[in-house]
């Protein structure tokens, strides 16, 4: 294929730089062009962001008979010199909170369930140091990385503990005492200072950047190209850095998108200026080259999992002819938080059901309040999203998800389901036929509220920079159509050919989920008195009156919308009562 300009001003370089390439521009045809003008006897590696982006690119420099470029990600790298070398014994999923608790034997009696959310808290301090570039944990402020009040409490309140339980458990994994984490041998490597036997090494996705393997990259010999999208950085809650800022390299730019036009393009542009709000200095520019995509497969995208599995279920609910659903990354996941949990176990919390709670963590809570009290002290996202879940959908969540899974294809027949689901995070670097986006995203309106309050914190700064990335990236996933709300548009916006609103109906039932989470600039996100403000008998027990009034409006012919209004509920709880009493399987 011709090279663009911006491409060949990149491949005809020398020494290191750093390439702000925009979503759609082709970085992945422009570095194997790189790789390819190289000395063929030179040794090259790529540095792949995740497994699935590792798989991709090793198929297309072998595509190019390009047998000198080796591919990984900073894990299989690590592993390699860690613990394949060392014969290391890792434990895959990581330490729940609980077995961490037995394990350095933590014992705190100030409050209620104060062992599990300290253990919470080494957890993090302990991925935070081995995500790190520093040599020691003395050198990081754990308190810094927290933004809640409760848990920045917590923190302060209990700080040298944590440290010093922190140093224990990397002491433990250390000596081999137990079973090292996929953080640890990466870090290991990182502080090993090794000398990697590459001439060239390319960085991708260096927006999202580990800093423990950034400081590996940097102090290597080789030739340095670093590349991504300074707007596509959304990663910062896993403590990930954006290394274009960081490094002072020769600079190049990749502005223009083959993947949609400029209708696209224009949106995508006014979106990141809302960063102005913020960096009032801010330059950005993007050109859209693309011809719209003839498919005909959809994707749903949401900022969050409760925004997109309340989506999944409204589409079942509504009887939508779908002949098949897709959701990136497994369904399952969307149901199982990080650590293990089951949304199955807050279910049971939920109704009392606690012989037939398997998660030790959850086990240990005696009503959803106690888990509410506990997701406050330990800003743990998760399972604030599967307390809402559970809050929205109650005892008609196996119903949904049974249905959901009923119409889930299999990863092979992907390219068949009608609509793919998934949340920004999972579908990143992915690009679909036409795009529709939940109603959960960051208004600009919200975004000015929040800016313009006095001595706003770094922290809240970083998080509001990262919810506009959020949208930004959401948006630029479409080939051709994008549907979205007036609400997430710039003000007297409209409608085009490629931009389609969607209609005040087909958005309604995200309302209150939308109030929830982005709410969580001014107050947690899964803060019951949101929705309680809103639907004013939420959660209050139903009665043999009010099932009686349900039902005969329900007969009459009234609409959930209507139902809703008058019972003072939300829809979810009005539908879900309504199949209870009906045994419907499908409303």
């Amino acid at each position: 294929m011709q090279l663009t300009k911006e491409q060949s001003s990149i491949i005809e370089s020398d020494g290191n730089i750093k390439i702000n390439a925009v979503a759609g521009s082709g970085k992945t045809t422009t570095l194997i062009a790189y790789a390819e003008s190289r000395p063929k006897n030179s040794r090259i590696l790529y540095l792949a962001f995740n497994k699935s982006v590792k798989l991709e690119a090793t198929k297309k420099f072998k595509s190019k008979k390009l047998f000198n470029v080796d591919v990984q990600t900073a894990h299989s790298l690590a592993f390699k010199h860690i613990v394949i070398r060392n014969n290391l014994e890792i434990n895959s999923n990581g330490y729940k909170n609980h077995e961490l608790a037995d394990i350095l034997d933590i014992q705190i009696t100030s409050e209620p369930l104060a062992e599990m959310i300290m253990a919470n808290h080494v957890n993090k301090f302990t991925s935070y140091f081995c995500n790190s570039s520093a040599l020691k944990v003395e050198e990081l402020n754990y308190a810094d990385s927290i933004s809640d009040k409760k848990a920045v409490a917590f923190v302060k309140g209990n700080y040298s503990y944590i440290k010093k339980k922190t140093r224990e458990f990397l002491a433990k994994m250390n000596t081999g005492e137990i079973a090292i984490t996929h953080d640890f041998y990466l870090k290991k490597f990182q502080l090993q200072n090794p000398q990697l036997n590459y001439d060239y090494i390319l960085f991708d996705e260096g927006q999202d950047a580990s800093p423990a393997m950034l400081d590996v990259f940097l102090n290597q010999n080789a030739v340095k190209v670093i590349v991504g999208d300074t707007h596509q950085q959304i990663y910062s809650w896993r403590y990930a850095v954006n290394s274009l800022e960081m490094v002072n390299f020769k600079s190049f730019n990749l502005s223009r998108s083959f993947r949609f036009n400029d209708k696209i393009a224009l949106l995508a542009q006014a979106i990141v200026d809302r960063k102005k709000h913020l960096q009032p200095e801010l330059k950005f520019q993007i050109k859209g080259e693309g011809k719209p995509s003839k498919g005909e497969q959809k994707a749903v995208l949401a900022r969050t999992n409760l925004g997109l599995l309340t989506k999944a279920i409204d589409y079942i609910s509504e009887k939508k002819n779908l002949d098949g659903i897709y959701f990136e990354g497994n369904i399952n996941s969307y149901t199982y938080a990080d650590d293990g949990t089951s949304l199955y176990d807050v279910l049971n919390l939920y109704n009392g059901k606690r012989k037939f709670i398997r998660d030790p963590l959850i086990k240990k809570m005696s009503s959803l309040e106690d888990l509410e009290e506990y997701i406050d002290k330990t800003e743990d996202m998760q399972l604030g999203m599967m307390v809402e879940l559970v809050r929205e959908y109650g005892n008609e969540i196996p119903n949904y998800i049974k249905q959901l899974k009923e119409k889930h294809v299999e990863n092979e027949d992907r390219e068949k389901a009608h609509i793919i689901f998934s949340t920004v995070h999972r579908c990143k670097g992915m690009e679909y036929d036409s795009v529709q986006l939940v109603n959960d995203f960051l208004t600009e309106e919200k975004l000015k509220k929040v800016a313009q309050q006095k001595d706003l914190p770094d922290l809240i700064k970083q998080k509001l920079n990262e919810e506009i990335n959020l949208l930004y990236v959401a948006i630029t996933r479409t080939q051709n159509k994008l549907y979205i709300e007036n609400e997430l548009l710039p003000e007297n916006w409209g409608e085009n050919e490629q931009i389609v609103l969607l209609k005040r109906k087909e958005r309604e039932s995200e309302d209150s989920i939308k109030d929830l989470q982005l709410n969580k600039f001014e107050e947690k996100a899964y803060d019951i008195e949101a929705i309680r403000k809103k639907h004013k008998s939420a959660y209050a027990p139903w009665n043999d009156e009010l099932d009686r009034e349900l039902k005969f409006m329900f007969d009459e012919g009234l609409s959930i919308k209507d139902l809703a209004n008058h019972f003072g509920r939300t829809k979810g709880a009005i539908r879900a009562r309504i199949q209870k009493l009906y045994a419907f399987e499908d409303l």
